[in-house]
């Protein structure tokens, strides 16, 4: 009977957190609390935490080692993902990207309820759990905005006349994905670009690995010198959907006088899921490896165009 008891104890510390989690963010998403189209950094921060230490309470008359309470906040990271994915619609790059900080914050919140009952201090224990409880409040009340820039650069041995041409549009890249690990799991890649026009305000789209594409249309069109381009529809996709928003891209061509070009691509991007300092890590990884694979295609073709002999 005692071991039933146990095991009953056991379960109730998986699932009663998570059915709190559930709950919160359901109301903050839902109702004019928090901003329901922002993930912010309470989400991944603060309910993991809770997660944690609620855990940690249905366990406290066991005198769980570090290494099972570690296996428990692995366990609870895994609950955590499953039902990101049946009711948040999450991706699976997406959840891989997000594991290592919810078990981060799982595995701190565990030892810090681990010593919050060990102590049994109901004074500490209802300031910490209020402390907790007010930062996801002002954080769900508070604006979230951010915008970033990242910027890449190649020399290209050839003239900017010549890479001109493929910056506009190029034909569908055949070169390996396996360059960046991310699009060797499933992250789509780009293959092509198309346009319909050589002009300013003519449509452009950018079509990556898994058929999505991105629509753009040309605001600035100088030949040889700046193509710019705001992505006015990007896909549906459950890996960037309610996550990042590409607004902008940019190639602008310097003529280096002793006929090579210095390439610059840049791109504009919006985030709505924080915490930024963990996040954008990712984002800007992501974008540096499209604009590498792009601008190395527009490299080759170039360069091949020139009768310069590369090897890659």
């Amino acid at each position: 009977m005692a071991d039933v008891k146990n095991l009953i104890q056991k379960v109730y510390g998986f699932l009663v957190p998570h059915l709190f989690a559930c709950t919160v963010i359901a109301i903050n998403k839902y109702t004019e609390i928090g901003q329901s189209s922002i993930l912010i950094f309470s989400e991944f921060v603060v309910i993991p935490m809770l997660i944690g230490i609620i855990s940690t309470w249905f366990w406290r008359k066991y005198e769980l080692s570090s290494g099972k309470l570690t296996a428990y906040a692995f366990y609870n990271t895994v609950i955590a993902l499953v039902l990101s994915f049946i009711f948040l619609g999450e991706g699976t790059i997406c959840l891989f990207i997000v594991s290592p900080l919810i078990f981060g914050f799982i595995s701190v919140g565990s030892y810090m309820g681990r010593g919050m009952f060990k102590k049994n201090d109901h004074t500490l224990n209802l300031s910490i759990l209020g402390l907790l409880g007010l930062v996801f409040v002002v954080d769900s009340l508070s604006e979230h905005q951010y915008v970033n820039l990242v910027s890449d650069e190649m020399i290209i041995n050839a003239p900017p006349r010549n890479v001109w041409k493929y910056v506009v549009a190029f034909d569908q890249i055949k070169k390996p994905k396996d360059s960046y690990w991310l699009f060797d799991i499933g992250l789509p890649s780009p293959v092509q670009s198309t346009v319909d026009g050589y002009r300013q305000g003519a449509g452009r789209k950018c079509i990556f690995s898994n058929g999505y594409v991105f629509d753009e249309k040309i605001t600035v069109y100088q030949p040889s010198h700046n193509l710019t381009f705001d992505i006015t529809r990007q896909p549906k996709d459950p890996e960037i959907m309610g996550h990042i928003d590409i607004l902008r891209g940019q190639f602008i061509l310097k003529d280096n006088g002793n006929g090579t070009t210095k390439l610059i691509g840049n791109s504009w991007y919006k985030l709505y899921i924080f915490p930024v300092w963990y996040y954008d890590i990712w984002a800007k990884s992501i974008t540096r490896n499209v604009h590498s694979r792009v601008m190395e295609h527009i490299k080759e073709l170039s360069e091949k165009d020139t009768g310069v002999h590369v090897r890659y």
